[in-house]
């Protein structure tokens, strides 16, 4: 079942790779802090690659001047990737790239998707969520093969 607005976010861990891969708590992550979670189907690919992170990368100012305290982007992919990815986008390093490998919070959210058929297990669906002090206040999910209500410039419009 799908997370829904009013509930809070699961408690699962995640990575993130600074000096070392190292363990981060979603509870943690979202405690006290108003975060933008974003997640996308993979790191390298195509619409990933050519708009939702780089979209997410250029309004990243204007999503903290409209109170986001954190901006965290997620993929089914492990934390080297994470790294290798948010290098090649030139993300800066106030953006959480958080390495979600076996799916656990994607899971946990009810929120992925089956892209076997593409050779790629499973994935999460391309969404973004706001939560505050780890409830969810806005969830924007796009329909399978989308990319709309889940890009930077629809969730800041709609904050």
């Amino acid at each position: 079942m799908t997370i829904a607005i009013g509930e809070r976010i699961p408690a699962v861990e995640l990575d993130c790779l600074d000096e070392g891969v190292r363990r981060v708590r979603s509870d943690a992550l979202f405690a006290g802090k108003t975060v933008l979670l974003f997640a996308v189907p993979g790191a390298f690919t195509p619409t990933c690659s050519s708009r939702h992170l780089p979209g997410y990368i250029a309004a990243l100012d204007a999503l903290h001047a409209r109170g986001v305290d954190t901006v965290a982007c997620m993929a089914v992919n492990d934390a080297y990737v994470m790294q290798a990815w948010a290098r090649s986008q030139d993300a800066p390093a106030s953006m959480r790239m958080l390495a979600d490998g076996n799916a656990a919070l994607t899971r946990a959210l009810g929120l992925e998707m089956d892209a076997t058929d593409f050779g790629m297990g499973m994935r999460s669906k391309r969404f973004a969520l706001i939560a505050k002090d780890g409830v969810v206040e806005r969830l924007f999910v796009d329909a399978p093969g989308e990319f709309r209500v889940s890009a930077a410039e629809h969730v800041l419009a709609n904050l």
